[in-house]
């Protein structure tokens, strides 16, 4: 049995859980809804405040499946009470964002600016122009979001311009030596 899947998923108060026929599940918070059907060969059961997933067997796959669906339950959940939220630097001269509408707009040194088209459920957020915050409901969507916003324009080795997370390292190689 997996480890992180017998751990039971505390359901905080205003967050409704609904489980239908097939592993369709219904998670309604104060920030949203989100639903998604699961693999068929796990158990998710509601018991008072509480979810609990149960895996089939003790087969590999089992156990794998189980610690990812209850995962995947338990971001839902904290999801729609809390959302999530993922920081990009933008490092470079002359590199910044700007929001056109709903759009992000992101000059990181092509001939143009670059247009990223909003998705429905993500929200941008630019304290300053040097800074994205992505948020929603959804961890997958964040993160994915902001992996194709860095991907516009990596980090670079030699000087470390680009869009990277917060915190994030880039190791730094040496340039040419003038020997």
């Amino acid at each position: 049995m997996s480890k992180i899947g017998r751990k039971p998923i505390k359901i905080p108060q205003g967050v409704e859980v609904e489980i239908s026929d097939g592993n369709f599940v219904r998670v309604k918070g104060p920030k949203g809804v989100l639903e998604r059907k699961f693999h068929p060969e796990v158990i998710i059961k509601k018991i008072e405040d509480e979810l609990i997933v149960e895996a089939f067997s003790e087969e590999n796959f089992h156990k794998a499946l189980h610690g990812t669906v209850r995962q995947v339950l338990a971001n839902m959940v904290e999801g729609v009470s809390n959302g999530f939220s993922k920081a990009l630097e933008i490092v470079g001269v002359g590199y910044r964002a700007a929001l056109k509408g709903q759009d992000l707009e992101i000059s990181v040194g092509y001939s143009k600016p670059v247009i990223y088209k909003k998705p429905e459920g993500i929200d941008f957020e630019l304290p300053n122009p040097n800074l994205i915050i992505v948020k929603g409901i959804d961890k997958e969507k964040v993160g994915q979001v902001a992996a194709e916003i860095r991907k516009i324009r990596k980090p670079e080795p030699y000087k470390g311009k680009g869009i990277r997370y917060q915190g994030e390292f880039i190791r730094r190689k040496a340039g040419k030596s003038g020997a």
